[in-house]
């Protein structure tokens, strides 16, 4: 997993989770304004400096361990 820095042609999108960097967690974004961000942390709604959030990227091998596969007999 990497964190990168939000820019003007990459910025997050609500729904998108994202890094929040004074308290170190992983937040929802609900809504990007250019300069602040609003994001669910903890079941709270917190406004904060685009500056202070990172983007997350991750890689082929996380995606991969994520994914489940299921028996399509089954139906479940």
């Amino acid at each position: 997993m990497e964190f990168y820095d939000i820019t003007e042609d990459d910025i997050p999108h609500p729904g998108e989770y994202i890094l929040y960097v004074p308290s170190q967690s992983i937040v929802l974004c609900g809504a990007y304004t250019g300069s602040h961000i609003k994001a669910l942390h903890n079941g709270k709604v917190i406004k904060d400096r685009a500056e202070n959030f990172k983007k997350i990227k991750i890689g082929m091998k996380e995606k991969k361990q994520k994914f489940v596969s299921r028996c399509k007999a089954c139906g479940k």
